[in-house]
C-alpha cells in the first residue's frame, strides 16, 4: 500500500486550544439549554446539581472566551474575505456536489463566514454574560439592561449552537477533515483539492526549507 504524503495543518497547541474551547462549549450549551427551556432543566445535572451548574456556567464561559480569544488572533489573518471567496459562494451548488471552486487559501468562504459568526456570537455572549452575572456584575446595571443582556445572551447562544452544528456537519461531510484537528495533519491530495493555494504555499515552504538544509550541509 502506498503511504500517503501528509502536510501539517495544526500544531499541538492549536489542537489543544480547539478542544478546550469545544469542551467548554458543550458544557455551556447543555447547561444553558437547561436554564432557557424548563422542559430541559434536567440538563443542568451535567454539573451534578442545578445550583452548581448556575455557579460554574459563567466561569466556564470565561474560559471558553479566553480560549477563543487566542484562536481569533491565531487565525484572523487567514479569514479576511478575498475575490476568490465570491466565486466560492456563487458556486456553492457545485461545491455541495463535491467540486471545488476558486483558488482557496487556508480557509474557504464558508469557513470564513463561520469564523466571523463565531467571533460575533462569542463577543455578544461574553459582554451580555458579564452584565447578567448576578454574583459580581449585574448589581451595577438597571434591571432593564440585565433583561436585555439575557435576551442577547440567549439569542447569541442559539446562533452559536446552530453555527457549531453546521461546523461539525461540514467537518464530517468533507472526508479527510477530521484528522486535521485530531492528528494535526491532512494528506497532500486533500490539501490540493480543497485548499489549492494553501497547498502551494506549504509546498513552497517545504522546498525552501529543504534547500536551506541542503545548503547548510554542503557548507559544513
Amino acid at each position: 500500500m502506498t503511504k500517503k504524503l501528509l502536510i501539517q495543518r495544526y500544531k499541538k497547541s492549536e489542537r489543544f486550544n480547539h478542544w478546550v474551547v469545544a469542551g467548554c462549549f458543550v458544557l455551556l450549551a447543555v447547561s444553558g439549554l437547561g436554564f432557557f427551556y424548563p422542559s430541559f432543566f434536567w440538563l443542568t445535572e451535567v454539573f451534578g446539581s442545578p445550583q452548581l451548574a448556575r455557579i460554574l456556567h459563567p466561569f466556564i464561559g470565561v474560559i471558553m472566551f479566553l480560549g477563543f480569544f487566542i484562536q481569533f488572533f491565531r487565525y484572523v489573518k487567514h479569514n479576511f474575505f478575498e475575490r476568490d471567496d465570491i466565486k466560492w459562494m456563487l458556486g456553492i451548488k457545485h461545491i455541495l456536489l463535491g467540486k471545488e471552486i476558486g483558488d482557496t487559501g487556508k480557509y474557504n468562504a464558508g469557513q470564513k463566514c463561520m469564523f466571523w459568526l463565531m467571533t460575533i456570537s462569542m463577543a455578544l455572549l461574553f459582554i451580555s454574560g458579564l452584565i447578567a452575572w448576578r454574583q459580581f456584575f449585574s448589581g451595577y446595571f438597571p434591571i432593564w439592561v440585565v433583561r436585555i443582556a439575557l435576551l442577547v445572551h440567549s439569542a447569541s447562544a442559539i446562533l452559536l449552537i446552530v453555527g457549531i452544528i453546521i461546523h461539525v456537519y461540514a467537518a464530517l461531510w468533507i472526508k479527510g477533515t477530521i484528522p486535521a484537528m485530531v492528528e494535526g495533519v491532512v494528506t497532500q491530495e486533500w490539501a490540493k483539492k480543497h485548499h489549492p493555494r494553501w497547498y502551494r504555499e506549504m509546498m513552497a515552504k517545504k522546498a525552501a526549507k529543504a534547500q536551506q538544509t541542503s545548503t547548510t550541509q554542503s557548507s559544513e
